[in-house]
Parts: C-alpha cells; structure tokens; sequence
C-alpha cells in the first residue's frame, strides 16, 4: 500500500513591503512521503515570494510534468513556473517552453556545487530566474513548522522575516540569474 501525505495547514499573514502585496493566507500543503521538511519549508518560502492571484501548489514531486507551483492565465496558459530544488537543465528547458516566465528557489547542501555545475547552461535559458537559499536558514525556517501552524512572513529588501509566536528566523534567498 502506498504512503498517503502528511497535510500541513499554515494560517500566514504576509506582509510583502517590496512588491505591496499585504495578504491573509490559509493555505493547505501536502507533503509527499518522501519529502523533506525541509523541502516543503521551501516550497511555502517559493509561495510567500511570488505570492499572486492564481498561484497555487502542484502535484510537485510525484508528477514529472509539473513543477511545485505555478500561475495559469484565465486562458489556460502557463504564466509562472516554479521549481525548488536542483532541477535538471533539460526538464527546465521544456519549463521555459511552456511558461512565460520559469522560477527556481535552490536549496540545499549541494546547491552551490549544483549551480557551479550546471549554471552556466541553467542561466542561458529564456525568461528565467533562478535564487539559491542558504541551507542552515531553511533549516531554521523548517523548524517553525507544525502540522498546523500559524506564520508571519514579512518581506522587507528581499529577505523574509519568519515568526510563528514562539520562535522567529530569516531567510536571505541569494539572487544567481535574471532573465527576464
């Protein structure tokens, strides 16, 4: 019998003075068996960063053909891409194909080896944008987390500023290219 998820619901008031977006979300995140907090921490950091109307948690890790997020048009198309992690170049240029714009949030201890590796080809690709998170930070960022929690995100200068009433940390995502 297969592993069902474990559902993660996140009361979240986010305060995002860099793009003015001030928003009260209750989200419901599922996390696969064999994912990490620490990866799913990341994919709610990926939410509070590109917060907007239609953003919404994909299927993710159980299906190749989606990312982690993404934005649809009211038409269907593919507006935002959102990968975590340390995606492969070519799934990204099929990303790139298919979406207006393509996002990547690296995390990880072998993200900067990652990134050394495959950048250059990574940071070639249209319409791209691609942020390394610092391992400790989404270590600290992870330990926040209960199955049921309520989060303040403030994001002030492009660092997010995380407290959930009983404990606080930050994340500094590190910008690695632009394009777009």
């Amino acid at each position: 019998m297969a592993l069902k998820p474990t559902i993660y619901k996140a009361q979240i008031e986010l305060a995002d003075s860099d793009r003015n977006i001030f928003e009260s979300l209750s989200l419901t995140i599922a996390k696969h068996p064999s994912e990490t907090l620490e990866r799913m921490a990341t994919r709610l950091l990926a939410y509070c960063l590109n917060c907007t109307r239609g953003l919404e948690f994909t299927k993710g890790i159980s299906t190749s053909d989606e990312p982690d997020l993404w934005v649809h048009s009211d038409h269907g198309d593919i507006e935002h891409w959102i990968e975590v992690g340390q995606p492969e170049q070519g799934r990204l240029r099929k990303a790139c194909g298919r979406a207006r714009q393509v996002s990547i949030f690296a995390f990880g201890k072998s993200a900067a080896t990652w990134w050394k590796l495959h950048g250059d080809e990574i940071s070639a690709l249209p319409h791209l944008n691609a942020w390394q998170f610092d391992w400790t930070e989404i270590q600290a960022a992870a330990n926040l987390l209960d199955r049921t929690v309520q989060l303040n995100v403030s994001i002030v200068g492009g660092t997010l500023y995380l407290d959930n009433g009983s404990d606080a940390s930050s994340v500094e995502p590190k910008l690695l290219c632009q394009n777009d």
